[in-house]
């Protein structure tokens, strides 16, 4: 499969697309019918998501650090965040952590040197609510829209298309890039300005964590009290507190593998992330406040590549289990 990489050329403010085979040629020809989409970041849930994408059509163009991961793709690989922008309408961001989108936005042959006024940025990641601010605030400088649109599922609902997408930033903008959305979640929400799409992922993200730190107490309590750990599993399966994130870790419990559907040191990240935003918002949540000190012992003690349910580890090795 004939792969494309998109450099930017030293004298000319648009992309330039060079094929391996040594043909090039400025401008697109990809369809005029839809967006031309630049997508950075191919982790466990961007390399899904731009599946999703192309087969709906979507001319999409790629940049990531590991280039290799693009390969199964068939689309064009970006030399630079800039050139990428440079050949897109719409640049979505899918990286880990504020350092990690400062970076692919601000930092050398950035975002920002590429991507022309009247264009739009959405991050789909999960970063700060004071960083999507800032964000938005430095590209609207440029005549750039900007949406904070990070996602509540893993790679399952990635993969089926079935995520949600939490939206922060202008009402306008969010109704024209809602078809991007429709297609890669099952449902999505604008809950205000920018920053606030930030601010209920952090909380959902909350609610994921403590629900899986006390499936994991629960299990510890059983295991010390003498309990089948697949007998009470399968209780609690039945039982009112039942979820379907609970369904999810069930099996990963029993055989006692943590495969990464959503790394722990992510889980850890966004705990840190909640308990600033509650701290600024003068929000006391005393719970939360332990299991950001659990995940972050989990992931100092070597679990952060994990998945998150790995926290029982964790809880398994303070009560003396391990």
């Amino acid at each position: 499969m004939q792969k494309t990489i998109i450099e930017m050329g030293p004298s000319v403010d648009k992309a330039i697309l060079i094929t391996l085979t040594g043909l090039s040629f400025a401008g697109s020809v990809m369809s005029e019918a839809k967006a031309k989409i630049g997508w950075i970041g191919l982790g466990h849930m961007g390399l899904p998501m731009v599946r999703n994408l192309l087969s709906a059509g979507y001319p999409v163009s790629v940049y990531n650090r590991t280039p290799a991961k693009a390969d199964a793709l068939g689309c064009p690989v970006a030399a630079t965040p800039a050139a990428l922008a440079a050949a897109s309408d719409i640049v979505i961001t899918m990286v880990s952590d504020d350092a990690s989108q400062e970076a692919v936005l601000f930092g050398a042959d950035g975002v920002e040197q590429g991507l022309a006024a009247g264009r739009t940025v959405i991050n789909m990641g999960t970063i700060s609510p004071d960083a999507s601010r800032a964000h938005a605030k430095r590209f609207a400088a440029k005549g750039i829209d900007v949406l904070d649109a990070p996602v509540s599922g893993s790679v399952k609902p990635a993969t089926d298309g079935t995520l949600l997408i939490l939206v922060g930033g202008e009402a306008a903008v969010f109704e024209r890039c809602k078809p991007i959305f429709d297609l890669l979640g099952k449902r999505s929400f604008h809950f205000g300005g920018h920053g606030q799409g930030a601010n209920a992922k952090l909380a959902v993200n909350m609610m994921l964590g403590l629900t899986l730190q006390a499936l994991g107490e629960a299990v510890v309590l059983g295991t010390k009290t003498g309990l089948d750990t697949a007998m009470l599993l399968d209780m609690i399966g039945d039982a009112a507190v039942a979820s379907p994130i609970i369904a999810m870790k069930t099996p990963s419990i029993k055989a006692g593998s943590f495969p990464a559907a959503f790394p722990l040191k992510h889980m850890a990240k966004d705990f840190r992330l909640a308990s600033a935003a509650a701290a600024k918002a003068g929000a006391d949540l005393p719970i939360t406040r332990a299991a950001t000190e659990t995940f972050g012992e989990a992931e100092d003690s070597g679990l952060g590549d994990s998945d998150i349910m790995a926290v029982l580890a964790q809880l398994r090795k303070a009560s003396g289990l391990v």
